[in-house]
């Protein structure tokens, strides 16, 4: 239809043949690319696993947040423990409702059933409520982290630099109204399709909807990868930033060796913030990457015309990234909860233990093997 409607707007009454023509010869392409491809089996274990282990994993993590957020109540910490549970909860969320379409679209055999030619065109005629609403989700959720991540990097860099700063501006009415912020821009995001900017549709192999990268990409369609990975990217470039200033700054207190007890107790929860900081932002760069780069270059190659010789390459490139992406959710929870400063410390004394029983045990062999030679030199002198 939108091949018709181009050779409609720009040729002559002539040129109505050739168009029909073309339209026709691009129509059996597409049928001969879906019957040459092989669906997978509808087989729903592999999401259900994903989104059981998620919604475990953000569940322990809410719950460690929550006792921890009693206890630092009324300290620097707070605000940041604030931040978290805002990213774990939304994480908990993120695979909830998505997860549940996902599954629902398994268990209606989207994925092996469905018209393969319907789900490759990916056209408005398509589209249905559900994929509509899955789409959304797909970047309200995978927005809402990425923007939490650069606030939590953003929050603790002005509060290692600038304590005094921080403590004036950053209250808890604030942080809650930056949260407000956050997902109501994230939502604004995700709400862009609606007015006529850009398009949700079916994704291969049918049991996800995102971004309409592959076929029959239009200049709104860019505009709305470019602005989503656009500002995805840019969350990740702040944080990292953000992340680097405040480690550096903790390295240089921590080589002038101040004395003062209390100013070494903040600084080791700065330093535990950072830690988890850190952690949380090289997770996000390694599962999200790759779901912005090939969305943002199928997009680019799509709407050129450059695509059609690799564009199953571009489908699994595509399943791969969102694959990745839910690892996300999964591993978020666990870098909270393996980078505490309890764990941290158990596992520091575990490993110290472990090497001085390995000393130990070395020295009373070696004092072993010294004894029993220094017998052997007496009863050799004896003979």
């Amino acid at each position: 239809m939108l091949t018709m409607q181009h050779y409609n707007s720009s040729g002559t009454v002539a040129s109505f043949p050739l168009s029909n023509h073309t339209t026709m010869v691009q129509e059996s392409e597409v049928e001969a690319v879906a019957r040459n491809t092989t669906f997978p089996p509808n087989n729903p274990t592999s999401a259900g696993l994903t989104m059981t282990l998620g919604i475990l994993f953000n569940v322990v993590a809410l719950i460690i947040l929550a006792k921890a957020y009693n206890r630092f109540r009324r300290r620097s910490k707070a605000t940041f423990l604030l931040f978290a549970s805002s990213l774990v909860a939304t994480d908990l969320a993120g695979h909830v409702i998505p997860g549940a379409l996902v599954l629902r679209r398994y268990s209606a055999g989207t994925g092996s059933t469905a018209d393969p030619v319907s789900n490759f065109r990916g056209g408005p005629a398509n589209l249905d409520t559900s994929c509509q609403f899955l789409g959304s989700c797909m970047v309200f959720f995978g927005l809402c982290p990425l923007f939490l991540g650069c606030a939590m990097a953003g929050e603790r860099c002005l509060g290692v630099t600038r304590p005094l700063l921080h403590s004036r501006l950053v209250t808890t009415a604030r942080t809650k109204m930056a949260l407000a912020l956050i997902w109501l821009l994230a939502l604004c995001v995700a709400l862009l399709p609606f007015f006529s900017l850009g398009t949700y549709t079916n994704q291969y192999p049918g049991t996800w909807c995102f971004i309409r990268v592959m076929e029959n990409t239009t200049v709104t369609d860019l505009a709305f990868v470019v602005l989503f990975s656009g500002l995805a990217l840019s969350s990740l470039a702040v944080a990292f930033v953000c992340n680097t200033i405040s480690g550096m700054t903790l390295v240089r207190a921590r080589l002038k060796n101040r004395s003062c007890s209390q100013r070494r107790s903040a600084r080791s929860h700065d330093t535990e913030m950072v830690v988890q900081l850190v952690g949380i932002m090289v997770t996000s760069c390694i599962c999200w990457s790759p779901l912005l780069v090939f969305g943002l270059t199928s997009a680019i190659r799509s709407y050129s015309g450059s695509l059609n010789s690799d564009i199953n390459t571009y489908r699994q490139l595509m399943i791969t990234g969102v694959r990745m992406a839910t690892c996300n959710q999964i591993l978020d929870p666990w870098v909270y909860i393996l980078l505490r400063r309890a764990v941290l410390r158990k596992i520091y004394s575990l490993t110290k233990s472990q090497a001085s029983f390995k000393r130990s045990t070395f020295r009373s062999v070696r004092w072993d093997v010294s004894s029993f030679q220094n017998s052997e030199k007496q009863s050799v002198k004896k003979v």
